[in-house]
């Protein structure tokens, strides 16, 4: 059994700005990893809603569709890289990233994410790619900014690159 070489990078979108900047971080290495960039989200129905009356003309996949088209557009402005191609899956995001692992050469996801625990140095579902992930896996943080002299700290600015 012959097998497949790796290619590519897969990087994991939920629209929080660290997924964006996880997106902005493939481009960057696209041309050393080798292969084409896949921005990957995952989606699952509210767990609230599934005995609840479901309006036939909303569906979370168009939601994360959506999402990632968002994402896209802030990581790379009209530009996407060449070859960038996109993945909606159903199913938990830590799960759905870990078996798109399987065969491409770097998984890349965002520190944190819009759910869980804003304090958490890193989020559930980076922990788990990182865990268990079929390639190496890139970790994404927002890098601290300091204030120029004289200047207050602004803790609800956002976080700028260092590589801009």
């Amino acid at each position: 059994m012959e097998e497949q070489e790796a290619t590519g990078i897969v990087v994991g979108v939920d629209g929080s700005p660290l997924s964006v900047e996880a997106l902005r971080w493939a481009a960057r290495l696209e041309s050393g990893v080798g292969g084409p960039i896949t921005a990957a989200t995952a989606w699952q129905f509210p767990v609230m809603g599934l005995g609840m009356y479901r309006d036939k003309q909303w569906g979370p996949e168009d939601d994360a569709r959506e999402l990632l088209n968002q994402a896209i557009g802030d990581a790379y402005g009209g530009s996407p890289p060449r070859g960038l191609t996109t993945l909606i899956a159903s199913g938990p995001a830590a799960r759905v990233l870990i078996e798109n692992s399987r065969g491409a050469r770097l998984l890349v996801v965002g520190s944190r994410g819009l759910g869980g625990f804003a304090r958490l140095m890193l989020g559930s579902v980076s922990a788990v790619c990182a865990e268990h992930a079929a390639c190496p896996v890139l970790v994404v943080h927002a890098p601290t900014v300091k204030p120029a002299a004289g200047q207050a700290e602004d803790a609800d600015a956002p976080a700028r690159s260092w590589l801009a």
